[in-house]
């Protein structure tokens, strides 16, 4: 069950964050009166990276596996990544509650220290999270919500696909996925909506095109598939605000995910 305990006006939203929603700290937003509910699962950075765009990504990313400039990026977890709860906001406005639980446990990937990215994704696996969210739904479904989607940044696109498999959601979005197999899609059994960039050696066009053709051949799920021109993995809640051709490619990224949510969810 959700707490009632929370901190009014945290730092990126209008929403609250609660000490344990289903077992986690969670920022949730939107009507507590809603049928319908999201749950938004960030990637492994938290707010590492504030603003990766296609002009300075290499330029950033090559300081970082350099550990030349680790004071460029405040330490902010996933769930209190500003974007992402504003995210949540604008998607809450559709009439959704939604919720981000902090599945990293206050500890994100530290890019500074790039040599422990197999002991931190042994300690926060994808798999591990998704157990976590089990409660969360129950939580959800206490607070009497009959129908809930969720969508994933990366690292957490894989959570969302483990929900997919076992008909935990009825609908599912994947943003710049990580992770994930063909063998994964083929056990989808919800509508999924994956949207991808153009510049993305973890997730590229051509293998995004393959997962198209896998649930193209599985009648029975809806889905869509979208590669972005001229964006980089991380676009959709990673840019800058003053590149104005990024904050567009995003707010498209946020309209596309609420419309296959309202499509499916209301």
């Amino acid at each position: 069950m959700a707490s009632s305990h929370c901190w009014e006006s945290p730092p990126g939203g209008v929403g609250e964050v609660v000490d344990d929603f289903g077992g986690l700290k969670a920022y949730v937003s939107g009507s507590a009166e809603s049928k319908a509910a999201l749950i938004l699962v960030s990637d492994v950075f938290g707010n590492y990276l504030p603003e990766l765009n296609c002009k300075n990504r290499s330029l950033v990313l090559s300081k970082i596996r350099l550990q030349e400039s680790p004071e460029l990026f405040p330490f902010i977890t996933g769930f209190e990544a500003p974007k992402l709860r504003k995210i949540a906001d604008n998607v809450a406005l559709s009439g959704y509650l939604v919720v981000v639980p902090d599945f990293l446990h206050g500890d994100p990937f530290d890019p500074s220290n790039p040599n422990n990215r197999a002991m931190w994704l042994q300690a926060h696996s994808p798999q591990k999270a998704f157990e976590e969210a089990k409660p969360v739904i129950a939580a959800l479904k206490e607070e009497g919500v009959a129908t809930i989607g969720a969508a994933g940044y990366c690292w957490g696109a894989k959570v969302i696909v483990e929900l997919a498999k076992v008909h935990e959601i009825q609908a599912a979005v994947l943003l710049h996925p990580s992770l994930l197999t063909v063998d994964d899609i083929k056990e989808i059994k919800c509508p999924i909506s994956i949207l991808g960039a153009e510049i993305d050696k973890t997730s590229p066009p051509e293998l995004l095109k393959e997962f198209q053709q896998i649930l193209s051949a599985n009648s029975g799920i809806d889905h869509f598939v979208k590669i972005f021109p001229g964006v980089a993995h991380g676009w959709a809640v990673r840019y800058s605000d003053d590149d104005v051709a990024a904050v567009r490619s995003a707010a498209e990224a946020l309209h596309d995910m609420t419309h296959w949510f309202n499509k499916y969810l209301k």
